[in-house]
């Protein structure tokens, strides 16, 4: 079982020190946003089976899509109503699968 995480929302500059580090996510609001692109429907659907795995043991889960090779991903941390270091942590591993399954 997952445990319970209670992270603390991330003030600005939290906000803006996690943005200097991923200049392929955009701000919208209180979330980030990035679309992936992979070669393959089945590079995308790998992405997302593994980057599911990641979610479950971080309890935090991302609002998605996938459309053929495109998987478009928005972060946010409803309990705190903004972005937390859940968002980080996820955010991280979205980065370090994507590049190990493809992404273009």
């Amino acid at each position: 079982m997952t445990p319970v995480v209670h992270p603390e929302k991330l003030d600005e500059t939290g906000v803006a020190a996690l943005l200097a580090n991923l200049p392929e996510w955009e701000r919208r609001g209180d979330t980030l946003f990035r679309s992936f692109r992979f070669g393959s429907f089945r590079r995308a659907f790998g992405f997302m089976t593994q980057l599911a795995m990641v979610a479950e043991q971080l309890g935090h889960h991302p609002e998605w899509c996938n459309v053929y090779d495109r998987v478009d991903i928005t972060m946010t941390t409803h309990d705190v109503g903004g972005l937390s270091s859940l968002d980080a942590e996820f955010i991280e591993a979205a980065d370090r699968i994507a590049g190990e399954c493809g992404a273009i």
